[in-house]
Order: structure tokens, then sequence, then C-alpha cells
């Protein structure tokens, strides 16, 4: 006899993505979609006990860097261990397509240098089996995934592409030039582009130094790509950008929005440079809302930190003689070298610049560092810090980082917060995420592989704001929940997944939230090329559902892969009947 359902999710407490109050009920799956939520009395053919378990929404992850790995790799891990269903790429302006084949190295090392992933990795895992950027999307269109998958059209490469050379050297581009890149953002988005990314900051440069190709691209070049998007009457805008002058640059995005009428979302952090800027911009954001622009921040629920390790890309000793000496040995023979007195002594007594760029101007920015733990502490106190630590014990900073690294067989880690963190408490962060027109974004999930380890956002999001927090007020696990499915979800115009009520995806988490926490980050040599990766795994997830199928069962991947490219924009449905 037929089942009624495919898939019943049996007596799980609900927090439906809508921030109602949770409640108790069955959920009832039927050919991927919900087909009913209450008390059901049809079977499953499949069916999850979930009693004392919360079940949640898929979580949707704006704002990622898969597009490399998407073409060679079915699992979208990290995110896919932390209940991320959806995931949407191609952000800050960095990607792949459109590219002539001249031109692919450029881009790869454009990846390189902004998103940290090796060289040898995308060489060798991008297959290039394609031009245009709709040759990009049909070919990811073949391949399937653990979750879903929504791509942006890249400003870098769209530049690169049309202007050549000049594009990259950050040459203004023309009238032609402009009605070009907007033709192509038009067929883009009919094609299925889930909008359009840029970058203008510092931040993002290539592995050899220069400046991301859109840093200064002008108002005429940024408007006229969003007017493609407007005649093809679909598609979304992202931004990341260092503010310099943010009452300027804020300026031009309503300018932007206002001419063009598609959403656009910016990133915002509190920036230890400019450490009480982000409230004025938050103010900027209501005002621009109340005056009908479809404006939107993306915001980080912790301290966007670096992570310095001897498996990694950078530590605090990178820079000094001694440790040139040993840097390209294996992991192993750098610990002996480390460990002999000698060398050791030799190492400390050096003088070095040794950690700049992301950690300011000290030397060594030990007042501002912290020993990764095995359960992650992601608003450390000051007297946490690596500087605190030496002066209570007597000892040098340097020397407690450097017998911390060594730890665990020489895989200890650092933790550097760079942004969300200048007055060390994240209160910054419980002003943004608290604010109606911020969602949580910017876990960079795919990307900077050796250096960062964000991808496990959602997780934290849940345990630190809705459990753990001690420092400050907390957020009601509803509101971050919807924060992280429905709100997410219309930001970039998912409007089919997101909520538990019937006619929307089957895309679930269920979770056993008092159980539910983040492991410590470690590497993987799981890249082509043998490439490295910081991981970070958690427990709690007691299952994850894509589509009607379960594709992880505590926390391990079941081979389910029913996750698909998206064609853009996906619209509401419309209500299932229960049966």
């Amino acid at each position: 006899m037929e089942k009624a359902f495919d898939l019943v999710v049996r007596g799980g407490t609900l927090a439906d993505g809508s921030g109602a109050p949770t409640y108790e009920a069955d959920v009832g799956v039927k050919d991927g979609r919900v087909a009913a939520v209450g008390k059901l009395a049809g079977a499953g053919a499949e069916e999850i006990d979930a009693r004392g378990l919360l079940v949640t929404p898929g979580f949707v992850d704006i704002h990622t860097h898969y597009d490399g790995q998407a073409t060679w790799d079915t699992h979208m891990q990290p995110s896919s261990w932390h209940g991320v269903t959806t995931v949407v790429m191609g952000n800050c302006g960095v990607g792949f397509a459109p590219c002539r084949p001249e031109d692919h190295d450029r881009l790869i090392r454009l990846m390189e240098g902004v998103e940290d992933i090796p060289f040898p990795v995308l060489s060798q895992g991008l297959p290039w089996n394609w031009e245009s950027y709709p040759d990009y999307l049909d070919a990811l269109e073949q391949r399937r995934f653990d979750i879903d998958i929504g791509s942006q059209l890249p400003h870098a490469a769209l530049r690169v592409y049309v202007m050549g050379e000049r594009g990259a050297n950050r040459e203004p581009a023309t009238e032609a030039d402009i009605h070009a890149m907007a033709a192509i953002a038009r067929r883009a988005a009919e094609a299925g582009a889930l909008g359009f990314s840029t970058s203008r900051t510092l931040n993002h440069r290539t592995s050899d130094g220069q400046p991301t190709p859109t840093l200064t691209a002008g108002e005429d070049e940024l408007t006229g790509i969003a007017l493609g998007l407007a005649a093809a009457g679909k598609g979304v805008l992202q931004v990341v950008s260092d503010f310099a002058d943010p009452a300027e640059e804020l300026a031009m995005l309503r300018r932007i929005v206002q001419r063009s009428g598609r959403p656009l979302s910016f990133s915002l952090v509190q920036s230890p440079r400019a450490p009480d800027t982000y409230p004025m911009m938050l103010d900027w954001l209501s005002q621009a809302n109340a005056d009908g622009l479809p404006i939107r921040a993306q915001v980080a629920g912790r301290p966007v930190g670096v992570l310095f390790g001897f498996e990694l890309t950078m530590n605090p000793f990178s820079q000094h003689e001694a440790y040139r000496e040993i840097r390209d040995l294996p992991l192993a023979g750098k610990v002996e070298r480390l460990r002999d007195p000698a060398f050791r002594a030799r190492l400390l007594a050096e003088e070095s610049a040794a950690v700049r760029g992301f950690a300011g101007s000290q030397p060594r920015a030990w007042h501002n560092m912290f020993l990764m733990a095995e359960a992650p502490d992601y608003e450390p106190t000051s007297d946490q810090t690596v500087e605190a630590i030496a002066a209570r014990a007597g000892r040098d900073p340097a020397e407690v980082a450097l017998d911390h690294m060594l730890s665990h067989g020489g895989r200890g880690m650092l933790y550097l917060p760079f942004l969300n963190y200048a007055w060390h408490n994240l209160d910054p962060a419980y002003e943004m995420l608290t604010h109606p027109d911020c969602v949580p974004g910017l876990s960079d999930g795919g990307a900077h592989v050796g250096m960062i380890c964000d991808g496990s956002f959602p997780t934290s999001n849940l345990t630190h704001w809705t459990r753990d927090r001690t420092r400050g007020p907390k957020l009601p696990l509803e509101r971050m929940v919807k924060a992280q499915t429905r709100d997410t979800a219309e930001t970039v115009g998912l409007l089919d997944r997101g909520l538990i009520a019937p006619g929307y995806r089957a895309d679930l988490n269920v979770i056993d939230y008092g159980r539910l926490k983040l492991h410590a980050p470690q590497v993987a040599y799981d890249l082509p090329a043998g490439g490295r990766r910081l991981i970070q795994r958690a427990d709690g997830y007691v299952a994850t559902v894509v589509a009607g199928q379960v594709t992880y069962r505590d926390g391990e991947p079941t081979g389910a892969l029913p996750g698909r490219l998206l064609r853009g924009a996906q619209a509401a449905p419309r209500a299932m009947a229960a049966e």
C-alpha cells in the first residue's frame, strides 16, 4: 500500500522560519515539498523520530565562494555540515565566468589572492568547460550536489572579459565597454544568475599583490550593469567595500538602486580602523528602507578572524629567517626542529614584522590574539589573549604562542579576530543582527581555505546567540532561525524555501539543540592536487533534508545528492492540500 508521504518528521519542536513561537508538530513531505504540517495520521515511506528535537528549515547561506569547488565536488562542505541546504556563490566580484581561455590563469590568480585558494588546486580542479556565463551555468546544471546552488555574475570576470588588460589594470570603462557589460549582465540574469556582485576593497588582491580589477569602477559602470539586470527584470546586486568615505559611497549605492530598481545588499562589519562607523551605516540603511529602497546589509554573527598555525597560510613566525629554513618541511619535520632547544632559542630571539596585513601594523598582535581551543570561544575576553596569558605566567608571549601551535602534533592554532571585535565583545554584532534590514551572511564558505574558517557561521549563530552567550543579551531562537532561513532566502529572491509550510521546499534540519556544538577547525588535504583546506565539524545535526531526501545523518553524508543548480529567483509556492 502506498504511503501517504515520502518522509514524515515526527513530533519535533518546529521553529518554522516565520519567527512565530516554536510548536510541536509532524512534517509530511511529498515529491520534495512540504505537504502537511500538524498531527499527521498518514505514514511516511521513511520516518524520522524528532521527539525532543528541534526542526528548522534548511539554512540559506547567501555569501559563499564555491564557484570552483562546485565544478569538481559533489559535497559543498563545510557548509553542508552546518545545516545549510542552499548556498549562493559568486560573491565579492570574483568567479570564473565569463572567461576567455587566455585569461584562465589571470582569474585563478585573482581567486588565489582574494579567497586564498591555491593556484594548483584551481588549475588542476577547474575543468574550464565553459567560456560565457550561460555556459558556466550549463556546466553546473549537469552536476549533482548535496545542497542547492545559486550563482551570481562576478564583476572582475566580466570586466576582464569585456576590457581585457585595460579591465585588469582598472582603467575607466568606456561607453562601449559599459554597454557590452550590461548586455552580458542581462543575458546572465536571463540564463539564471541570481544577481551581480562587485568588490571595492583593498583587502581583495591578486596573488601577486595587484588590487582587484573592480576596485575603482565608476558609478557609470556599476549603474550600467545594474540597468542590464533591470532590462532582464530580475537579479540582485551584492557589494563589498572598504567604505573609506561612507557617506559618498552609500549615496552612490542609493542612486544605483533608485535608477535600476534592483535589490542590493552590502557587507557590513565593525572595522578596527573606524570602529564607530557602523551605527551611522545602520541609520542610513533604516532611512533607505523607509524611503522604499530594497537595500539590506549582510552581517556576521561573530568576529571574522584569521587562524595561524604551522599547517596554515600564515603563522607569527612566517617571516623569521630561522623559520624560512624549515618552511618547506612536512609538518612532522617542522615540529621536530621547533622542539629543538637551540633552534627554538634562535627563532624566539629574532625580530620580525611577521603578522602584518590582517593583524595590523604591530609586529605581533599578541594583545588581539587568542588560543583556539577544542571548544571554540568566539567571544573571548581580554584576559584570554596571548599577551594576558603570558603576563600571568611571566613568560614571553611568543613562547606561549609557539607552545600552543606545537600542541596536538603541531596542529594547534591561534585566532586573531580582525573584524567585529574592536572592543573585544560582540555588542556591535548584536546591534547589526537585531536591525530589521540586516541578514546573516559573510561566511565565505569554500574560500580562505588556509586562513579563515567561517563556513560554520550558521551553527555558531544558533549556539552562541540563542543559548550560550554570557556577555550580553541573547536572541530568541525563533528570530535567529528566521534570520538565516526565510530572511536570507528572501534577500536573493528564493521565495520557495526558508519556511516549513505546505508547498515550500522540503529542506529541513533535525537538531539536537542541547547537544549542538562546534569543534575546533582542523586541516584536511582533500582538494585537487592534494590541496589543504580548513574545515570545521559540528555535533548535534541529527538529520539534514534537501528536497525531501535525507542528505546527512549525525553529520555524515548519506550519499543522496538531490541538490541542483538554481536558475534564478524562485517564486513562492501555492499551498498544497494535505493528503
